[in-house]
């Protein structure tokens, strides 16, 4: 890991990449490896794997600057074993950090080790243990560090430092690993916390994260960057669309004082995918729910980027969240269709936001089973005949429990229903969790298209292995998760599975509408084509 700048630890090559299934196994079937050329080549630290991950990542001029950036990194590693700075977080990353065995079962389960052809670095303890010997160098048995660092210490540099960053990257922080691990160790926790510490700490974090994601959340109410005058026109304009496909206007309840639920969506299903807000509006009104938008700061975007890589902008992101829903006089807070918003705001912020701002919240997939199970929505199967697998996001089934409610649906809705393989809280991460689907600056996007995704991609063609060669039949992967579908869109687009076979994603919500029986004409548009 210290070795010199210019020798790059892993050299990108589609030969030593796990190999995928049919059609894909023939020669010439997967794209090529772009060649990435431009200045950020010399600016950034690349020289992990040919990727780069965080924009700033640059490299210090002089011996004064690379001391002074390690020392940071260190007094942040220091920080991160107080109970003072880290008490929310402390015991687990103890657990994590004292007891690995060096077993390696976490490597089987790890999706970007098998996915990259079981290269080491993406081992998920080759990362941890390079943060734990540095940590046991330089902190002492209280978690107090260890004087200062000074250029020539043999035993770290700042390229350690700088990979250890980026490695910190090739993670989705899934926990598959910790799911498996004999111990309950976490891994991806510690990938986490050294997030924590470049972004907290060093001022370092991917620009998609940090400044499209949290600073343009926390200044205009939206990851998008929608005011509030744009988020209302695009009500009128789903109003719409909805009235233009079933032949009936819906008025979306917008800042309902004391409605049963605020539901809360992704704000990038307002940009890219309309017709899944307007879904829920459907289906809302279909079963006479008591529910609303609501259209002040942060009160329409359930994301919060900041449970990826920094508690402080988590936390402030999480109390504007649920002020916009205790002003409303909410019941409680439903969330939509995004898997990363259901663990910051049901699960990671009660640990960070408590008292004043408390509001129940709970995920929508037990709401629209109930409404399906009691019959208040009324289905006919038929008009979803043709294949439907689905994709399980890892923060409702492994960070939530949340397993079988999706499932239920789905068999009621869909004759030709099949799982992936695993399938549950088994499941593989969809290769854009953690951040990753965002991440598109410099060549991060490649990393994301050809490793991390791999897996999820070999679930799908094996899932529809008697069809996927037909490409009059359509095949449909439901991903109930914002950040799932923009990661698998750009997976089928990169490898052109749509147009060669016909195979689509979306998520469940459309389905459901696509099956009422007081449809007139489909929901879903490649059955309207």
């Amino acid at each position: 890991m210290g070795c010199p700048q210019d020798r790059q630890l892993s050299q990108p090559s589609l030969d030593r990449l796990m190999k995928l299934p049919f059609p894909y196994d023939q020669p010439g079937a997967e794209p090529p490896l772009k060649e990435w050329k431009g200045d950020w080549k010399e600016k950034n630290c690349t020289f992990l794997d040919g990727y780069a991950g965080m924009e700033n990542l640059v490299r210090p001029q002089t011996k004064e600057e690379e001391e002074a950036l390690v020392n940071k990194f260190l007094k942040g590693m220091e920080k991160i074993f107080s109970q003072d700075t880290n008490r929310a977080m402390l015991q687990p990353l103890l657990l994590s950090f004292e007891y690995c065995a060096k077993c390696h079962t976490c490597s089987e389960s790890c999706h970007v080790y098998q996915a990259s052809g079981k290269n080491e670095i993406y081992r998920p303890i080759f990362r941890s243990e390079i943060f734990r010997r540095i940590a046991k160098k330089y902190l002492d048995s209280k978690g107090n560090l260890v004087g200062t660092w000074r250029a020539g210490d043999g035993d770290l540099n700042w390229e350690t430092v700088a990979r250890l960053g980026e490695l910190a990257y090739r993670c989705n922080l899934c926990r598959r690993c910790a799911q498996t691990c004999p111990l309950g160790l976490d891994n991806a926790l510690l990938a986490r916390e050294i997030r924590k510490i470049f972004s907290q700490e060093m001022g370092i974090a991917p620009k998609p994260l940090h400044e499209k994601g949290t600073m343009l959340q926390l200044k205009t109410g939206s990851t998008t960057g929608m005011t509030k005058p744009a988020f209302l026109d695009v009500i009128e304009f789903i109003e719409d669309e909805i009235e233009e496909k079933i032949g009936k206007r819906i008025k979306i309840p917008i800042d309902k004082k004391g409605a049963d639920i605020l539901l809360m969506h992704n704000a990038g299903e307002f940009m890219a995918w309309p017709e899944n807000p307007a879904a829920f509006a459907i289906l809302f009104e279909e079963a006479g729910l008591d529910w609303t938008l609501s259209s002040e700061l942060m009160g329409y975007d359930s994301v919060n980027y900041g449970v990826w890589y920094d508690d402080f902008q988590a936390k402030q992101v999480a109390e504007q969240q649920f002020k916009a829903a205790k002003e409303l006089g909410v019941q409680r807070i439903v969330l939509g269709e995004c898997g990363h918003a259901h663990r910051a705001t049901a699960v990671s912020m009660d640990r960070s936001v408590t008292g004043t701002y408390y509001v129940p919240r709970e995920s929508f997939l037990p709401l629209l089973w109930d409404l399906v199970k009691t019959e208040k929505l009324r289905f006919d199967p038929a008009k979803n005949n043709f294949p439907v697998t689905l994709h399980d996001p890892c923060n409702y089934v492994r960070s939530m429990g949340i397993v079988m409610p999706q499932r239920h649906i789905l068999k009621a809705i869909c004759p030709q229903f099949r799982e992936m393989t695993p399938h549950g809280v088994n499941n593989y991460c969809c290769g854009g969790g953690g951040g990753f689907a965002i991440m598109n600056a410099m060549n991060f996007a490649e990393f994301r298209k050809t490793v991390s995704i791999r897996m999820k991609f070999k679930q799908i063609l094996d899932a529809f292995a008697d069809t996927i060669g037909d490409g009059e039949i359509p095949k449909y992967v439901c991903a109930p998760c914002s950040n799932c579908k923009g990661a698998i869109r750009d997976m089928l687009e990169h490898y052109g599975a749509e147009a060669k076979y016909n195979l689509h994603y979306g998520g469940l919500v459309e389905l459901m509408v696509n099956a009422l029986v007081g449809m007139k004409k489909p929901y879903l548009e490649f059955l309207a084509e």
